[in-house]
């Protein structure tokens, strides 16, 4: 307890407290929302926290192990709060949450009791229940180097190294016409080959759907547009005239890394590695049997 607030310490130690509890919000995009319990609207550390949202919490569960802390938000959907359109666009995937336990007559005695993110989010009657999962749930992600032909690396992250900004690789256009969320029609692109977007990367950049991606299925170069398929539809409708980002797409192979990228000395993968086939293929035919090496 060497670390608890000695203001809230003592507040709870009188008896007769006058204590809630606030909630954080980040989501990946900046959006910062805040919530409390009590009745009145709360401020501190650049947090506004709404007294209006109806958001509540169950217990917390806190070991002193690695196991995952966790609990569970409670509220009504609001169109002023969170809302189902939201949700169902994914903004609040992974999303940062901190809560505190406040004394609300004097906010300078609180104390951090959580800080995770947001797991899974269920909907039902208007209402939802969040799932939030501790800062340990992260010891669950494997790491790791994987020994496979394949570069393990994502396009453009810090062990691939590659800069997307770089001319050739993007184009920033409006959206002609699009279908089942997933076929977009672009305007003709010149200068990229055919399939140069495949395996990339789809932003919209503004209207409803601001901020969502999808990853590219397709890339077909038409008479009088450049359509490209998703693999998934994307959660919110976009319309004609909506700007989206398309980015080049990698297919992990050595071969695309060094012709298109000039990136092959950040290549992550192990392209003459055996593979299943060599493990099972037969005894080799030849005369000369020495041990040595089956590439002659």
């Amino acid at each position: 307890m060497s670390d608890f607030n000695e203001g809230l310490k003592t507040h709870l130690q009188a008896g007769l407290t006058t204590t809630c509890r606030c909630w954080a919000l980040i989501r990946r995009d900046g959006v910062r929302l805040g919530f409390t319990d009590h009745d009145c609207t709360l401020e501190f550390d650049g947090h506004t926290f709404r007294a209006d949202t109806g958001l509540g919490a169950k217990a917390l569960q806190q070991t002193t192990g690695l196991s995952v802390d966790n609990t569970e938000a409670l509220g009504a959907l609001s169109d002023a709060a969170i809302t189902e359109d939201d949700i169902e666009a994914g903004r609040y995937d992974a999303a940062e949450v901190l809560a505190w336990l406040v004394n609300w007559a004097n906010v300078e005695e609180r104390q951090l009791q959580f800080r995770g993110t947001i797991g899974e989010i269920r909907r039902a009657g208007g209402a939802f229940e969040a799932e939030l999962r501790g800062l340990t749930d992260r010891l669950n992600v494997p790491l790791g180097r994987v020994f496979q032909k394949p570069c393990s690396a994502v396009l453009g992250d810090a062990t691939c190294g590659f800069d997307l900004t770089a001319p050739g690789y993007a184009a920033e256009v409006g959206v002609v016409a699009i279908e089942d969320r997933r076929i977009l029609h672009l305007p003709v692109l010149d200068g990229f080959a055919p399939e140069w977007f495949r395996h990339g990367v789809l932003r919209v950049l503004d209207g409803a759907a601001t901020g969502l991606t999808g990853t590219i299925k397709r890339d077909v170069m038409l008479t009088d547009a450049r359509q490209i398929e998703l693999w998934h539809p994307l959660r919110v409708d976009i319309g004609p005239g909506d700007s989206v980002r398309v980015i080049a797409g990698c297919d992990k192979r050595s071969k695309t890394c060094r012709l298109k990228f000039d990136n092959y000395l950040n290549f992550q993968g192990f392209p003459d590695i055996p593979g299943d086939d060599w493990s099972i293929s037969d005894p080799s035919r030849e005369q000369r049997l020495d041990g040595g090496s089956r590439r002659r």
